[in-house]
């Protein structure tokens, strides 16, 4: 008999049909045995009836956690089902009956569950957070696709550094060759720009960080468009118009999922264009006013650490000076003041990489936009102008004591045909953390890279 597959069987009522998966968890009870059975489009209920046939009910009884088996039967309608139906057991194929499974429905803590993580994305939940991450890619690659974007992939090995020396990993590259896993691909997609317009690149990056926070992966995903003869301006119009169309797909495709993360989707709903656009003076004014008023800060004082990681993890609350970075409490403070996505414009020259444009008017600014995302999420977008003069590109490789050779045909997309460009990059996993409702990346990304983590 032809496969059904779980998310089908609402129109197959009165049907039998074959169901092949996994036994998510059973129970019995005196002539009944009730399978929870999983194929990956969802989980239901299989009824296994002494009467009907003993030798199926005793090979019901019998199977552990996760066994692999075939199921035959007939869907009956149900209103107790959180699917809407059940299914009633003809027949039972055992492929594999499993036994000691080590993720039982018991409290497991972080490190075992890590640890098994490729088992644990069995689970309903890591199973939810992976689906959703999988509708923000794909409406990440619809939007730049329907909008006339390029996909032009850039090189994971890389000769240089993009976004500062520290936090590289450098790889042996045949003989005394050095290479470095990429940071960015943008440098590359300022290239792909001058020869299609708009591009944009879409795969895995690397910071060797020695970070240990919730919003810290060592591997993580990032999409990033670029485009010719575009302002900052113009990128925080394109971040926008992407987060609405990310919000828009996941509450349209994986309503069911985000209910089985217990997601207040209301707070999602909320957003809505415009979002507010703040100048990093404005920044820094809004969070001294909160220091002063004993507001920055306030929702994490006393708050116990989430896990071992995260506990000493948090950085001192202090009063913010014009010329810093925002560290993970300003951010959240800022997008709590406007309950939205929040972009910051204007950032200091100085914290910023040597490739951003200033500011003509007042060459202490730099033309970077950063969007952070509500309810302590941080950023989940940074970018802005592309510095676009020759001299003074070759200035600032100069000032950061970046190798001149490994920029020569970075220079010389400034030699021919030298335009003003913009472009961005937005974190996959901090997004889907976001849309999840979750507290920690290391949940939004299958197997996950960390400090002191590179297995399974």
């Amino acid at each position: 008999m032809k496969q059904t597959y779980i998310n089908q069987l609402k129109d197959r009522i009165g049907h039998d049909v074959t169901l092949k998966g996994w036994l998510y968890n059973s129970r019995s009870s005196g002539k009944l045995v009730f399978l929870q059975l999983r194929d990956g489009t969802g989980i239901v209920q299989c009824v296994v009836f002494k009467g009907n046939d003993e030798s199926v009910f005793e090979k019901a009884k019998a199977l552990g956690q996760e066994s692999s088996l075939i199921v035959h039967g007939t869907v009956k309608a149900d209103e107790r089902s959180p699917i809407g139906v059940e299914v009633d057991v003809k027949g039972i194929d055992v492929l594999q009956n499993v036994h000691d499974y080590p993720i039982t429905p018991k409290e497991h803590g972080t490190e075992f569950l890590m640890d098994h993580r490729h088992l644990w994305i069995r689970s309903k939940k890591q199973n939810a957070i992976l689906k959703v991450r999988h509708t923000v890619i794909k409406a990440v690659r619809d939007y730049f696709d329907s909008n006339g974007f390029i996909l032009a992939d850039t090189p994971i090995f890389t000769p240089a550094a993009c976004e500062g020396t520290t936090t590289l990993f450098e790889v042996d590259y045949f003989g005394d060759d050095k290479a470095y896993l990429t940071q960015s691909g943008q440098l590359y997609n300022e290239a792909t720009a001058a020869a299609f317009g708009k591009s944009y690149a879409f795969g895995p990056t690397f910071r060797a960080e020695k970070s240990k926070t919730r919003r810290h992966l060592t591997e993580f995903w990032m999409v990033e468009p670029e485009v010719a003869y575009a302002t900052y301006e113009d990128m925080m119009d394109l971040g926008e118009g992407l987060i609405l169309h990310i919000v828009k797909s996941v509450l349209n495709e994986r309503r069911a999922e985000l209910e089985a993360l217990e997601r207040d989707i209301s707070k999602l709903e909320a957003i809505k264009s415009p979002f507010p656009r703040l100048h990093y003076d404005d920044a820094v004014k809004m969070l001294q006013d909160g220091f002063d008023k004993g507001e920055l800060g306030a929702s994490d004082r006393g708050r116990p650490a989430r896990s071992e990681e995260d506990a000493g993890q948090r950085p001192a609350v202090r009063r913010f000076e014009w010329g810093g970075d925002f560290g993970a409490p300003d951010e959240t403070y800022l997008s709590s003041q406007f309950g939205s996505p929040v972009f910051v414009h204007h950032f200091p020259t100085a914290i910023k990489g040597f490739y951003f444009e200033v500011d003509k008017d007042d060459p202490k600014y730099a033309l970077g936009i950063d969007l952070l995302a509500p309810e302590g999420y941080g950023e989940i977008i940074g970018g802005g102008e592309r510095a676009a003069s020759l001299d003074y590109l070759e200035k600032q490789l100069e000032a950061h004591n970046l190798p001149r050779e490994s920029f020569e045909w970075y220079l010389d997309l400034r030699r021919y045909g030298s335009v003003p460009h913009s472009g961005f990059g937005m974190g996959i996993e901090r997004t889907v953390a976001w849309m999840c409702g979750i507290e920690h990346v290391r949940e939004t990304i299958p197997f996950p890279r960390m400090l002191y983590r590179l297995k399974p």
